[in-house]
């Protein structure tokens, strides 16, 4: 179906204004007009509609990313694996032609919810400036509970994207962190037992 344009005059009596300012609003930029073979100017309906504010223009939604990189261990940092594994998470989303808003690197165990990079992660989701997070494996993001994580994360608006299946083969670091949850445990078990035992030698 062809689109119906107005010429200048019936555009002038559509916005209620002269035919001279409707040329003053060309000139400026203010008014898209289009122009004819023979140079005279003609308006879409819709452009008049959405200069009148009558129409409101979609705004293709901005992606926000952010990328989270994370290691078990000082020692891991030091060799580079942190840098590396960030600079993938990098090159992953320049590949998709995605900007890249924050770039989250983080050392600490992936069964420690408290870390620094972990919570700012978390912050910046629940207040809705990322749509996008990316990760290498899922047990970067977290050892344990990653469904629920995501689901989480995905109330928010947030898409979780893992580049690679779960990484199975760091079988060192993933032994580091159970002994570190079990220290964890034993550390607790044992206070509350001697806590329990100087109450009770204090009563008698």
């Amino acid at each position: 179906m062809t689109e119906r344009l107005l010429n200048i005059k019936q555009a002038s009596e559509y916005l209620n204004v002269s035919d001279d300012t409707l040329r003053l609003w060309d000139k400026s930029g203010k008014l898209k007009t289009l122009k004819t073979a023979g140079g005279h100017r003609r308006y879409r309906i819709e452009d008049l509609d959405k200069f009148l504010g009558l129409v409101k223009e979609i705004e293709e939604p901005v992606d926000c990313v952010a990328t989270y990189a994370r290691v078990s261990s000082n020692e891991q940092k030091q060799k580079g694996d942190l840098d590396r594994q960030s600079q993938r998470l990098s090159e992953y989303c320049a590949k998709k032609k995605w900007t890249v808003t924050n770039i989250i690197k983080d050392v600490g165990s992936g069964l420690n919810d408290n870390r620094s990079g972990f919570v700012k992660l978390t912050d910046l989701i629940i207040s809705q400036k990322v749509n996008k997070l990316v990760i290498e494996h899922k047990d970067r993001l977290t050892r344990f509970q990653f469904k629920f994580i995501k689901k989480m994360f995905e109330s928010y608006g947030c898409e979780v994207i893992v580049i690679n299946g779960m990484d199975v083969s760091d079988t060192e670091e993933l032994a580091a962190d159970m002994m570190s949850l079990l220290a964890s445990f034993s550390g607790k078990f044992y206070g509350k037992r001697s806590a329990e035992r100087r109450k009770k030698n204090g009563k008698t």
